[in-house]
């Protein structure tokens, strides 16, 4: 799971810290450089009161304190140079403003560091919880081997409407991936009830179907619905299981899985059913594919955050393709090198993908006596 910022927005970031931070410092000196060309004719010390505020955007309440106490002294300075002036009742006034000004500027400067400090500790608690829903994909599981990634569509957060989890279990190495339709907090809540019931039932139940029930039965339970959350609220998923060399799939609505090997990429044939949350439309039984993987062919899941990712013309990334054309050569296929390329290939391909969800998993066999 990624969510790291780029060097490019971290240093337009860091270059408008900078420009807020000496921009009070560019007050001061213009008011300083413009009494000086007009020779003390115009009382441009007025503007001198409006540095206390500016120093509080940026600076601690001692800062913004000390710089009210400095324009202050500049202003009854630059008074005092035309005769007459320092204790006119104008520029008393304006020392009275200054001080008031500096005043609130510095409770102002307390107020922005209490809430400063608040929300960096809320974030670190978001970021912990996040983390422990949406846990990083492990290289090795039983006899397979996985890599993947995830990136949050919506700004400064790192969990958001796809979600992904696998195990290793009595029967063979479980893994799911899905995408929740809409965004905000009805959202994550679907996606901690789908992996909150896969992290256990996935361990409890031999047939896949009933995994995939046990599913729909958390979101029904646990994800409000109705006038009191998203009334529309589905999740499409994959329920996979890989085992001696075989994967079994329940499609719930998602986009296929593809196999990619050293002679390129198939796809893998399912057939779909309903998602999550709408599966009691459909009673029955949900129906299992199964598929043979070849030495070397790695199994690549992904969500719709990546097939449907436009390029400028308006083309949807082709997945299979690019996979297909990427893998064809014959090199060997590792889960890492599928998603590095992926992750890469999307960013290229559509420039604005990273404003949806995306996740995708990639799982080979390897027996563990190969490692």
């Amino acid at each position: 799971m990624r969510s790291e910022t780029s060097p490019s927005d971290r240093r337009t970031r860091a270059w408008r810290r900078g420009w807020l931070w000496w921009l009070p410092l560019l007050g001061v000196g213009l008011a300083l450089v413009a009494d000086v060309v007009l020779g003390g004719r115009e009382p441009v010390s007025f503007v001198l009161t409006g540095v206390p505020p500016l120093v509080a955007a940026t600076r601690g309440p001692k800062g913004t304190a000390l710089s009210a106490v400095v324009c202050l002294g500049l202003q009854m300075l630059l008074a005092g140079r035309r005769p007459g002036h320092f204790d006119e009742q104008h520029h008393v006034a304006l020392y009275v403003a200054t001080l008031v000004i500096g005043a609130v500027s510095v409770l102002l400067a307390q107020q922005r560091e209490r809430a400063q400090h608040h929300l960096i500790r809320a974030n670190s608690v978001a970021e912990a919880m996040q983390r422990t829903l949406l846990r990083p994909v492990p290289r090795r599981v039983g006899d397979v081997r996985a890599a993947g990634f995830y990136t949050a569509g919506e700004g400064g957060t790192l969990v958001g409407g796809d979600l992904y989890s696998l195990c290793e279990t009595p029967f063979g190495v479980r893994a799911v991936i899905g995408d929740v339709r809409g965004k905000g907090l009805d959202a994550v809540q679907a996606v901690a009830a789908v992996l909150g019931s896969f992290r256990v039932s996935a361990h409890e139940w031999r047939d896949l179907p009933v995994l995939a029930d046990r599913l729909e039965l958390s979101i029904d339970r646990n994800v409000p619905r109705g006038a009191d959350g998203d009334p529309e609220l589905f999740v499409t998923a994959l329920v996979m299981e890989l085992a001696e060399g075989t994967v079994r799939i329940v499609d719930c609505g998602h986009p296929p899985p593809i196999a990619v090997g050293p002679r390129g990429a198939r796809p893998l044939d399912t057939v779909p059913d309903l998602p999550l949350g709408l599966r009691e439309l459909r009673p029955e039984p949900s129906p299992t594919t199964e598929h043979r993987l070849s030495p070397g062919e790695a199994l690549v899941v992904y969500t719709d955050g990546i097939s449907e990712a436009r390029s400028a013309e308006g083309v949807f990334y082709p997945v299979l393709e690019r996979l297909d054309e990427r893998f064809r050569d014959g090199s060997a296929v590792d889960p890492d090198t599928v998603v590095s390329f992926l992750e890469e290939d999307v960013k290229t391909w559509s420039p604005t993908a990273e404003g949806d969800d995306q996740a995708v998993l990639a799982m080979t066999f390897v027996p563990r006596s190969a490692d």
